[in-house]
């Protein structure tokens, strides 16, 4: 009988121990469950237009966080502006990825895409207004710190968000990447936001004399800017679709990953420290 007890007094033990390690394994898994993003569409207006943005926000913070809206290039609000929104989500922010056009509307290539982004470029209150409307919808969001707003853009984003700041456009920060620099000249009393520029030092469609022209203008009145430059890096630098695209309509535009990877980072280390 003791060899018995013994495999019986064994067997106790190791369910004992057993169940509980399940039981712990299943907590710990529980715990480091990812966090789940929340999705959904965002319908506002301006100028009789109803625009479509699209907001996203992590449900592993608890109430409010700072807000970043986030401009398309001229292509429209399209899956690659929406996929950026995720990743500010991701690091922490409520991101709403505008509508510039109004209802949705995309471009399938450069002459439609013109057509869009055109009346921007001619009437920049127009471009105010309309990521004005936008604002004031992000800023109905409960997840939404209110005193704690960014915009960045991406090409013709760079350029509605640096004017929109330079027209006084009440937000904490912009951040333009590979963005057309021209537009309306800097006002210190008009410019609430700080300003970051990531541009690509072989980017023939916002070249250098444009960049030349930028600084100087903000530098005429101490507006507060970082301008970074990535080496080799086209229009458009930051979309993985860039060189395709480009090859497909005879664009001077390209993917560069460091390029890339580097303006994101340094973008999350200007944001980091305008938040903190």
């Amino acid at each position: 009988m003791q060899p018995l007890k013994s495999f019986l007094i064994a067997f106790a033990a190791f369910s004992f121990f057993s169940c509980n390690n399940s039981s712990s394994s299943e907590t710990n898994a529980k715990e480091k469950a990812p966090a789940k993003l929340i999705e959904s569409t965002a319908n506002y207006s301006a100028d009789s237009t109803t625009m479509n943005g699209y907001v996203v926000y992590s449900d592993s913070i608890e109430g409010k966080r700072p807000a970043i809206l986030v401009v398309h290039e001229w292509w429209g609000q399209n899956d690659y502006t929406r996929e950026r929104a995720k990743q500010l989500a991701q690091l922490g922010y409520i991101a709403m990825a505008v509508d510039m056009y109004g209802n949705g509307k995309t471009a399938e290539n450069p002459e439609q895409a013109m057509k869009l982004a055109g009346p921007f470029y001619n009437n920049l209150q127009l471009a105010k207004t309309r990521l004005d409307a936008a604002l004031q919808k992000l800023k109905t969001y409960p997840q939404t710190d209110t005193s704690k707003i960014a915009a960045i853009g991406y090409c013709y984003g760079g350029f509605i968000v640096l004017n929109a700041a330079r027209l006084g456009e009440p937000l904490k920060a912009v951040v333009s990447f590979h963005g057309n620099l021209g537009g309306a000249k800097p006002d210190k009393n008009l410019l609430k936001a700080d300003v970051l520029v990531c541009q690509g030092d072989a980017d023939s469609l916002a070249p250098p004399s444009e960049a030349v022209k930028f600084k100087k203008q903000m530098d005429s009145v101490g507006a507060p800017y970082t301008f970074r430059s990535y080496p080799n890096a086209m229009h458009a630098f930051t979309n993985p679709a860039a060189t395709e695209m480009g090859k497909k309509f005879g664009l001077a535009i390209g993917y560069n990953e460091d390029a890339d990877k580097n303006s994101w980072k340094d973008m999350k280390e200007f944001l980091e420290r305008i938040f903190k």
